[in-house]
């Protein structure tokens, strides 16, 4: 559980980051140039990468969990779960945005902009996916079982709730917290393979 919330605190310092790294050298979020968008996405995605590896290796070394050594082949019930992942997560961030998000993110942003923002929420989606393995591993140990998306409640706890207070709405925080459980949730369905987990929680991410 300490890994999942050090993973939470990563996803975070991108608030220390705006709040007073780049206050202190003039910068401010709301008057971002088009190059100082690219570099604050470019070093809060090196800095979670590295957060990412950190935990990796302490997960493998301090409580041997190597989160690369499962492999899990899918059977057909596996892949209409993952179908059914990626339309509930479309359909949601649909009905948040009023239209396809990433259509809408490609028009106000532009092509430059647009790809290093999805370069961000891919290295986002990266420590998103080990609040939900570490999260999942260390609930199964207390509960003792195994069929429950308890990374999913986790993450929607954490990271999900915690849009309450960077976005200052309710309303996304829940929708936020709906998606973390379902990101959970899909963990399971890939039978917590982590390989397939981090690309159907990426893909249902993004789109």
């Amino acid at each position: 559980l300490y890994l999942a919330l050090y993973a939470v605190a990563g996803i975070g310092l991108e608030m220390f980051l705006v709040g007073v790294i780049e206050p202190i050298l003039g910068i401010s979020l709301e008057t971002y140039t088009t190059a100082q968008n690219i570099v604050h996405w470019i070093i809060i995605c090196i800095v979670w990468l590295l957060v990412g590896i950190f935990l990796i290796g302490l997960a493998k070394n301090k409580y041997s969990f190597n989160i690369w050594e499962y492999h899990s082949k899918l059977k057909a019930w596996q892949y209409v779960g993952i179908i059914t992942c990626l339309v509930v997560s479309v359909v949601s961030h649909y009905m948040d945005w009023e239209g396809f998000k990433p259509l809408l993110e490609f028009q106000r942003l532009g092509a430059l902009k647009f790809t290093f923002q999805y370069i961000y929420y891919f290295f986002e989606a990266f420590l998103i996916s080990l609040i939900i393995i570490f999260g999942q591993k260390a609930c199964e140990k207390w509960f003792k079982n195994e069929a429950i998306p308890y990374g999913g409640i986790v993450l929607a706890l954490t990271w999900g709730l915690m849009h309450i207070a960077s976005k200052g709405s309710i309303s996304v925080g829940l929708l936020s917290a709906f998606g973390g459980f379902l990101y959970g949730a899909a963990y399971l369905i890939v039978g917590k393979d982590y390989r397939k987990a981090l690309l159907l929680i990426c893909l249902m991410f993004v789109l």
